[in-house]
């Protein structure tokens, strides 16, 4: 059985099409297909707990964004009888693009309905919280609270928050400990990836890959207002050696020392407060379904 996991939002208007479309493309390849929708925070998590404890085999896919993602695998119980599959319709879709999953929602649908499912890596913190793409504190969180303090809708709300977190982020302190190495940063933001980009398109890890057993850290020190902004435009592109004051380290596991005893961090753009930033690798647990490899 397939559970599609969706907010009730995409299922009005315009957005139902893209819907039935999905459903349509189940339905031919003589999949069940059963649609479950959300309205509120934990919704997701709420469904992918009840549909992967009943021991039986189910295929879950989150029709939305990175967000829904992070609420789903939260909920995952059932790793070995449950895969996990997306129907990219977030404001960033920053994961889907690392997993090169397109944003055409029948193409996406076929990729489910017609490919056996792979092994992913994920990131789990020593609380028991997992993330799919990226997790990090620093200016990720101050732009994410400015996107969530605003008014404006769309891809262009985390744009505008981003400018003003550029103009006004102070650097923040913090200790990371990684491969025997303790380094101690003053810096703008300290990052774990499993995907290559956050926040619409900042790629802080171009060269993470998501089934290869380990992942990224991201971490840059201080940078001078004068220079801020052209460093995130190297981000965009991709290029983070050109960034003298970035570096990105392949690990195993990391711990993450805010200096301050009040912090957030972000996991796939969902905020935490004050919990362990210590996290490891998962690997050869979440089957997941990508597209063929070219």
């Amino acid at each position: 059985m397939i559970y599609l996991i969706a907010n009730e939002k995409h299922l009005t208007g315009g957005e139902r099409k893209k819907l039935d479309a999905v459903t349509e493309i189940f339905k031919r390849a003589g999949k069940q297909c059963e649609v479950l929708t959300t309205n509120k925070e934990g919704d997701a998590k709420a469904h992918a707990e009840r549909i992967t404890s009943s021991g039986e085999k189910h295929t879950l896919v989150a029709m939305g964004g990175d967000g829904t993602l992070h609420d789903i695998i939260n909920g995952f119980k059932d790793f070995e009888n449950c895969c996990l599959g997306l129907i990219p319709l977030g404001t960033g879709n920053d994961f889907a693009a690392t997993a090169k999953i397109p944003l055409n929602v029948k193409q996406a649908a076929e990729i489910i309905a017609f490919r056996e499912p792979e092994y992913i890596d994920f990131i789990e913190f020593s609380n028991g919280v997992r993330s799919i793409n990226i997790a990090g504190m620093g200016i990720d969180v101050d732009v994410l609270e400015r996107t969530y303090a605003g008014k404006n809708k769309g891809k262009s709300k985390y744009v505008k928050a981003l400018i003003s977190s550029l103009l006004h982020f102070e650097s923040r302190k913090f200790i990371a400990k990684f491969n025997g190495e303790e380094k101690e940063i003053n810096g703008l933001i300290c990052a774990v990836c499993n995907g290559r980009q956050m926040g619409g398109g900042i790629k802080v890890c171009p060269s993470a890959k998501l089934n290869d057993g380990f992942i990224e850290l991201f971490m840059c020190d201080y940078l001078s207002k004068s220079r801020i902004i052209g460093a995130f435009l190297k981000l965009m592109t991709g290029r983070v050696h050109k960034v003298k004051e970035a570096r990105t380290v392949r690990v195993k596991s990391a711990v993450f020392i805010p200096q301050q005893e009040d912090y957030t961090i972000q996991l796939d753009g969902e905020l935490y407060k004050n919990i362990p930033f210590e996290v490891r690798v998962v690997s050869e647990k979440l089957k997941f379904f990508l597209p063929a490899r070219r």
